[in-house]
């Protein structure tokens, strides 16, 4: 971890690197859970690497920070699963190495209306993949989580055992120090201006403060400024519209037995495929609060958000859920406690992990787009991203859906047979 007495030193050691003019392996743009991830996985390999941040290390301006993300395997595309698994391996792995722990495992429920596309979805890719899950009746829901839960007849519930929720702030702390701990060079309060080539092969790394980092990779995980980076970069357009999310916590009402809210009392992460589709954890990051969301948000610039909480949206389409899917234990007229964050969508809700091309080639990988649901894949996203800047492709996942071409031919992206899963305010209300 950062301790303030090396954290001089540190800079220190950043200044006497860049300014001799040495050379890093790979230069990482972008401190979240992707590049933190990138870094550790890249250091650990024994490459020199250096993380740039344009923030403060750990900041709240971005996507991964605050209290708790969502895991699940659970996905209506064939294509995530995998990942997931392989990302909660990598998860035990980061935490066995440094001797805390950021997941905490539970089940996860994922409920709406029988016949709804996404939710049949969902039953199938589990099929496919042989994820273990039952099918619950809204009877089988209640009984199997304390009475909690009170499903409409019609729906049914999922219920798979590798679900549960990561704290994201102590998590990208986690893969911060354990890249430090392999060699790597961390330094925030950077902001990227530009990548170019030079004449020795090399790629040139500029910042606003007026610093150039040389590196013979590069790896840009810049969240929401994704969009405005490619262009300065290379002239790639990357089709990512940042949206500002509202992350809500409801009050337990005085009187009920609130510890059937506690995850080691076995209540689960769950999902409701429905409009709007909402989400929730235990209650783990507030004593007496669970957290419940709308997996949405409203456009906005990430260099000019006015922070604001749409209360009306709230009361209109979370209150009723909440009164309904909790019958009365649940506080439901308005959230005692929210946080700001920003989803980074792209028009078809998959990923961009791709090289950057052009005059770049690929020297340029790029990752964004998480549209809202990457946090949980950050480990396996790293791990990728140094495969794609060491041997030029990714060992074991298919990234086809990921690339950046696939907006040519169809500005929508890949297909699909059910609708989008996150909303815009903008259209909502």
């Amino acid at each position: 971890m950062f301790l303030p007495g090396n954290r001089e030193r540190e800079r220190e050691r950043e200044r006497e690197m860049a300014d001799s003019g040495e050379q890093f392996d790979v230069v990482v743009v972008g401190a979240g859970i992707m590049g933190s991830c990138a870094a550790y996985h890249l250091s650990k390999r024994g490459l020199k690497t250096l993380l740039l941040e344009r923030f403060s290390f750990l900041h709240h301006l971005g996507s991964s920070h605050g209290e708790s993300r969502t895991v699940r395997v659970t996905y209506p595309e064939p294509y995530y699963p995998g990942m997931v698994a392989e990302s909660i391996r990598l998860w035990r792995e980061a935490e066995s190495e440094i001797g805390f722990r950021v997941y905490t495992q539970t089940p996860q429920l994922d409920m709406g209306a029988r016949d709804n596309p996404t939710l049949q979805s969902l039953v199938a890719v589990c099929q496919q993949n042989r994820i273990e899950h039952r099918l619950l009746s809204p009877a089988d829901v209640a009984a199997e989580f304390g009475g909690a839960f009170h499903l409409p007849d019609g729906w049914i519930g999922v219920v798979t055992r590798d679900g549960g929720f990561v704290k994201p702030t102590k998590a990208v702390a986690m893969f911060q120090a354990l890249a430090l701990r392999h060699g790597a060079v961390l330094t925030d309060h950077q902001e990227v201006t530009a990548v170019a080539r030079q004449e020795d092969g090399s790629l040139a790394v500029s910042t606003k403060t007026g610093r150039q980092f040389r590196g013979r990779k590069c790896v840009v995980t810049v969240g929401a400024w994704a969009g405005e980076l490619a262009r300065e970069f290379s002239g790639a357009c990357v089709p990512v519209q940042p949206l500002h999310t509202t992350v809500c916590y409801w009050k337990i009402k005085d009187g009920e037995s609130a510890s059937k809210f506690l995850p080691e009392n076995g209540f689960p992460t769950f999902a409701c495929y429905d409009e709007p589709y909402i989400y929730g954890t235990p209650t783990a990051d507030f004593p007496g609060l669970l957290k419940i969301a709308i997996h949405g948000g409203q456009p906005c610039d990430p260099n000019r958000r006015d922070w604001s909480t749409n209360l009306e949206l709230l009361r209109h389409a979370a209150s009723p859920w909440i009164r309904a899917r909790f019958e009365g234990a649940v506080e439901a007229q308005e959230p005692v406690l929210v946080q700001g964050c920003m989803y980074s969508m792209t028009p078809d809700e998959d990923f961009v992990v791709d090289f950057l091309g052009g005059e770049l080639g690929k020297d340029v990988a790029i990752a964004c787009g998480f549209s809202g649901h990457g946090f949980k894949m950050g480990p396996v996203m790293g791990r990728i991203l140094a495969d794609l800047v060491t041997t030029g492709e990714a060992q074991g996942v298919d990234l086809s859906h990921f690339r950046l071409g696939r907006f040519k031919d169809n500005p929508k992206g890949n297909s699909k047979e059910y609708g989008d899963q996150v909303s815009s305010y903008s259209q909502a209300s």
